[in-house]
């Protein structure tokens, strides 16, 4: 892993130690569909292809986690379970 991309992979480890667990979200695209966050997804990009041939990629990605945030707001899903691995979407009844 080159200079740029041993940056960028500590940029994102930051923001998974420090930032993402305070924010109050998941990320749509791993609730949506489970699998990886999209942060983790990224690092993955960089590390296996570097920083410029991530960019389309990481681009890709966060599109994908767009609409699955526009997907899980038209749903009334209230969060997701993991049971084994499996996300399990569920909704508390409304009183």
């Amino acid at each position: 892993m080159g200079p740029l991309a041993s940056a960028a992979d500590r940029l994102i480890a930051a923001y998974q130690r420090r930032l993402s667990p305070r924010k109050g979200w998941s990320c749509a695209h791993r609730v949506a569909h489970g699998g990886d966050s999209c942060s983790v997804a990224v690092r993955g990009f960089v590390a296996r292809r570097g920083v410029v041939r991530s960019v389309v990629p990481t681009a890709l990605q966060l599109l994908a986690c767009y609409r699955a945030a526009a997907l899980l707001a038209q749903s009334d899903v209230s969060g997701v379970c993991c049971c084994g691995g499996i996300p399990i979407p569920f909704r508390f009844p409304l009183r």
